[in-house]
């Protein structure tokens, strides 16, 4: 069932691709940006992955923390997603229990939809994420969960197609105001 608005955060205990805890409890007083991934393998995620790092210090500045889930093993994200040295937690979740907590599903359709944003696919192929292990992987759409310091959901996005996540100006007029 998908999470919505004003909805307590779903308690998060796991450990991350670094071999640390992360409880979502001890996040209380910080804003968190939540966000789920396909594969570690995947492009679209990979290339998303690539444009969150390039903005994680700023958001970081402005008193927003990151924690990513990737419905891979360790091995593989460190293999493809965490070979990018992201400045936050990675969360592997192969039996996607976190996946279905908050509510992520699948959709051939989107994933469809996905090969056909031409713009996207450019820049997949120029930054060097393009594989073809990905399409082993299940349609399981992203999602992203904007989280306040009290541990209240106060925006979700789940994602129409592989590519599609919460817009960074979201983000940004979210943790500014």
């Amino acid at each position: 069932m998908k999470l919505t608005k004003d909805q307590k955060a779903i308690e998060i205990y796991a450990e991350d691709i670094s071999g640390n805890v992360i409880n979502l409890k001890s996040y209380r007083g910080k804003k968190i940006l939540l966000t789920f991934y396909r594969g570690a393998s995947c492009p679209f995620c990979n290339l998303r992955m690539h444009e969150v790092i390039k903005k994680a210090n700023h958001f970081r500045e402005k008193g927003l923390e990151i924690i990513a889930f990737f419905m891979s093993e360790r091995e593989e994200i460190l293999k493809y997603a965490g070979k990018q040295n992201p400045p936050f937690p990675i969360i592997p979740d192969p039996k996607k229990i976190y996946y279905s907590k908050y509510g992520l599903e699948k959709s051939l359709v989107g994933k469809i939809k996905a090969m056909f944003r031409i713009n996207v696919v450019f820049r997949i192929f120029t930054n060097g994420f393009f594989s073809l292990k990905a399409l082993k992987d299940d349609n399981t759409l992203p999602g992203d969960f904007l989280i306040n310091e009290e541990g209240i959901i106060e925006h979700t996005y789940y994602g129409k197609d592989f590519s599609d996540h919460i817009s960074f100006n979201e983000i940004t007029n979210w943790v500014e105001n």
